[in-house]
């Protein structure tokens, strides 16, 4: 029997390997009114024979952690689909099923979160570098930043 080799849609993903910090913009929202800056650690694994990236991410607040979430990233090559299931320290049953695709080298997913439509963007077009930005929105068409950040690879 012949394995099941990972596609360029799966090698795609992997360019999220790796370590990376960077800092973040928190904007004002319900869950934070006064919004403010924090550091961001990531680590973003290949697993899975290649076949998924796991990610680990802290967010640290005055010396102090105040966020951590938990994600897999997969390609659903039939569909042409990416995934990112994420979990969070926020008390909200999970996952949060991520979905979208590459539009050159961004990658762009949205669910359906308890609280309402989210998107995460992650800008991987900078070698060494990448920015994210999770936006939220009342109804799906219009949209604000909730967070943002720019990661550099350790």
């Amino acid at each position: 029997m012949n394995m099941p080799q990972p596609t360029d849609g799966h090698r795609k993903l992997q360019k999220l390997a790796g370590r990376w910090k960077g800092e973040e913009r928190i904007h004002p929202s319900p869950w934070d009114p006064a919004g403010g800056t924090a550091m961001g650690f990531v680590e973003n694994r290949v697993a899975l024979s290649d076949f998924a990236v796991i990610q680990d991410y802290r967010q640290e607040r005055n010396g102090a952690t105040s966020f951590t979430g938990h994600g897999v990233f997969t390609f659903n090559a039939i569909g042409n689909l990416y995934t990112m299931h994420w979990w969070d320290n926020m008390g909200v049953a999970g996952p949060h099923a991520y979905q979208g695709g590459f539009d050159g080298d961004v990658l762009t997913l949205t669910c359906m979160t308890p609280a309402g439509p989210s998107r995460a963007v992650f800008d991987l077009r900078e070698p060494g570098h990448y920015g994210f930005r999770l936006d939220i929105s009342p109804d799906g068409q219009n949209w604000r930043p909730f967070m943002e950040g720019r990661y550099q690879k350790e």
